[in-house]
C-alpha cells in the first residue's frame, strides 16, 4: 500500500490502533505515513505522496528515464522527474523545478536534467487546500504537483488522481449507479438514421 493510502486508512482508525499498526510497519514506510498524518485533512500534504521521482540537477536523461520505467510508479508519478539539490529523499534540499516526461523523450540521453528544468509551474505549499490544488492541476494541465514546504524543500508530490480520491464520494469504488444500467430493456439507438445526407445531397 502506499504512503498516503496507508494514512488515509490509520486516520480513520483510533490512536491505540493507529499507533500499534504502525509499529508492524517497516520502520521507513512507517516514517512516512507518520509524516503524512502530522498534516491537516484536505492539504496537500495530507494527500500527496512522499516518494515521487527525484533526481539532481546533474542526472542526465537516460537516468531519468530508467527511474521512471520502475513497474511500481503510477502512470501519474512516472509522468514527471522533480529536481532538486541533495538530499534526494523527503524533505530534499531545495526544490530546483520538473522535467516532463515529453522533454525527457525529445532530449539526447546524456543531456543533463538541469538544461531541461521547466521552472514555470510553481509548487504548490504543504498547507494548500485541496481547491488550490486542484485548481493548479487544471490550470497547468499536469498530472502531478510538486509539494514543497516552507524553506522550499521537495516533501512530495500531488498527483490528479489522489485530488479525485478526495473530491469523489468515499464510496465512489462501489457505485453501481452506470449510465448503461439505467434502462436495460431501452431499445438500442440506430445509427446514422437521422444523420443528414453528406455533401449536403441524396445518395445515388
Amino acid at each position: 500500500m502506499d504512503p498516503d493510502d496507508a494514512a488515509d486508512l490509520l486516520g480513520e482508525l483510533s490512536e491505540d490502533t493507529k499507533h500499534a499498526l504502525l509499529e508492524l510497519m517497516e520502520p521507513e514506510e512507517a516514517r512516512d505515513v507518520r509524516r503524512l498524518l502530522e498534516y491537516a485533512e484536505g492539504t496537500a500534504g495530507s494527500m500527496m505522496t512522499p516518494v515521487p521521482v527525484i533526481l539532481s540537477p546533474e542526472a542526465t536523461v537516460a537516468e531519468a528515464l530508467a527511474s521512471v520505467r520502475r513497474e511500481e510508479l503510477s502512470p501519474a508519478l512516472a509522468s514527471t522527474v522533480f529536481v532538486t539539490r541533495p538530499p534526494l529523499e523527503t524533505p530534499t534540499g531545495r526544490y530546483l523545478g520538473a522535467v516532463h516526461i515529453q522533454a525527457l523523450l525529445r532530449t539526447p540521453p546524456p543531456e543533463s536534467l538541469g538544461n531541461i528544468l521547466d521552472s514555470d509551474v510553481e509548487p504548490i505549499d504543504d498547507q494548500a487546500g485541496v481547491a488550490d490544488v486542484a485548481r493548479t492541476l487544471a490550470s497547468y494541465n499536469l498530472t502531478s504537483l510538486a509539494v514543497v514546504n516552507d524553506d522550499g524543500r521537495l516533501v512530495g508530490a500531488v498527483t490528479v488522481d489522489d485530488v479525485l480520491d478526495h473530491l469523489l464520494p468515499d464510496d465512489w469504488r462501489t457505485h453501481d449507479d452506470h449510465p448503461d444500467d439505467a434502462a436495460p430493456d431501452a431499445p438500442a439507438p440506430s445509427i446514422g438514421t437521422d444523420l443528414p445526407p453528406l455533401n449536403g445531397g441524396s445518395h445515388g
